[in-house]
């Protein structure tokens, strides 16, 4: 089982995680559900699963109808033409046994010249994909259930989904980040990654989070 999902290089807050067997399914589920819950379009970076640039076509694109031709027949298709202002790269790290050795990065949409200029406004200046890296560890570290040939099986999705939902929410808005918690001054001010993100203005308690109400599908 594959973890995927997206975590802010600013607030260090999960927006949103997945698992499966990294099909294109999977891969649409996940970047829908991303998409749903930010505004605008985010710098996508990812490693080099097609799937990530076939879904991101699907969601950002616009249809421009051929010109017409004054011939008889059957009208072209529209050509779907992917938006300007999609930026997305790759990167593809070579390995030795368990050492990278070599990293590659590519641009896929969008201009270099944009992306390394959101890079700049961003915590790290380049195309890289460590804060899902550290996302995915992080979760194999704490969730028995997702570790790599690990003894624990889950043996419903539907409880496994339910329990990583409270999960990630204590993550989010109940435990205080380490590098969001200290200033310039180094001391510890508790401060969640939601806080960062401005979607709570205080730190929250597990009573507060287990009595909030939650709709239900």
């Amino acid at each position: 089982m594959d973890l995927d999902g997206y975590r802010c290089p600013h607030s260090f807050a999960d927006y949103v995680l997945d698992w499966g067997a990294r099909i294109v399914d999977d891969a649409r589920r996940m970047l829908k559900d991303l998409t749903d819950r930010t505004q605008g379009k985010p710098l996508f970076v990812s490693d080099e699963l097609p799937h990530y640039g076939t879904v991101l076509g699907e969601l950002f694109h616009k249809l421009v109808p051929p010109e017409p031709t004054g011939k008889p027949g059957r009208p072209r298709k529209p050509e779907q033409v992917i938006d300007t202002d999609l930026d997305y790269a790759t990167v593809h790290k070579t390995r030795q046994g368990a050492q990278v050795v070599k990293v590659e990065r590519k641009v896929v949409h969008g201009s270099e010249q944009n992306i390394l200029a959101r890079l700049e406004q961003s915590p790290s200046h380049i195309i890289n994909t460590a804060y899902v890296e550290r996302s995915n560890l992080d979760w194999r570290l704490w969730d028995a259930h997702l570790a790599r040939k690990a003894p624990t099986v889950a043996r419903s999705m539907r409880w496994l989904n339910a329990k990583f939902a409270i999960c990630v929410a204590c993550y989010n808005l109940i435990r205080p980040h380490e590098t969001l918690s200290r200033g310039a001054d180094r001391i510890f001010r508790p401060k969640t990654p939601a806080m960062a993100a401005s979607v709570s203005d205080h730190q929250w308690t597990f009573s507060e989070l287990l009595a909030y109400p939650a709709l239900c599908q």
